[in-house]
């Protein structure tokens, strides 16, 4: 017989949060160095202004990716614990109506009148802060948000997908530069889209596919910018 834990250990949403960040981060490191790499090496001849846009793209994108997923995050948390003020207040002021909100709020899942009511009562005499911070905001533990987590998730894994078209532009030919970075780009990004499918427990065709594509235009896009200014660096 499975207890709750082993039973939510099944299921993938409690993953959501740092898989999303993770994700992004990822695919934002490999996309952003990879397409800032394909402009620089289609108007330049040479190796090492190319290392330098990328290695410059890496650090000042982790840093930048890690600050935002915190700012936005914290932004959200912000907004969560002030409707969690505001619901305590409503609760000690007006205790009846916030009791007959959660019952309806039952009602409408498809209790009958009654049983709503005996639940939405049960609950509040247990907890009722919680239950309304639960059912009437939609806030629980599993989607609350977590601004350091996000961050270091979005960060760390910006370098790490980053990282990869750095190697391409140490390693690979010049004169065909642009060519494997987007070859290898599109492999490292189809790669990142069966990982997090597999993750998160979704199609693993539809991730690649959605990956691909648009990474493929954001890499075009650029290779066009750099071939219309055509300056030879």
């Amino acid at each position: 017989m499975e207890n709750a834990d082993d039973y939510l250990d099944n299921h993938f949403i409690h993953r959501s949060n740092w898989l999303r960040a993770a994700v992004l981060g990822a695919n934002d490191g490999i996309l952003s160095v990879a397409s800032l790499a394909i402009g620089v090496a289609s108007a330049s001849t040479t190796r090492e202004p190319v290392i330098l846009a990328t290695v410059a793209g890496l650090v000042a994108g982790a840093l930048s990716m890690a600050a935002g997923e915190y700012v936005s995050v914290s932004s959200q948390t912000d907004v969560e614990k002030a409707d969690i003020e505001r619901e305590r207040l409503e609760l000690e002021e007006m205790p009846e109506v916030e009791l007959q909100r959660l019952a309806e709020i039952y009602e409408k899942r498809g209790l009958k009148k009654e049983t709503a009511m005996l639940v939405a009562t049960e609950l509040t005499e247990s907890d009722a802060l919680a239950a309304h911070v639960r059912d009437e905001l939609g806030i629980n533990d599993m989607n609350q948000a977590n601004p350091l987590q996000a961050a270091a998730a979005s960060g760390f894994s910006f370098l790490i997908g980053g990282a990869l078209p750095v190697l391409v532009t140490l390693f690979c030919p010049v004169g065909a530069l642009e060519y494997s970075l987007y070859g290898f780009s599109i492999l490292f990004l189809v790669l990142l889209g069966a990982v997090s499918a597999k993750t998160g427990g979704s199609s693993v065709f539809k991730a690649i596919i959605r990956v691909t594509f648009w990474g493929t235009i954001a890499m075009g896009l650029t290779a066009l910018v750099g071939y219309f200014f055509g300056v030879s660096v």
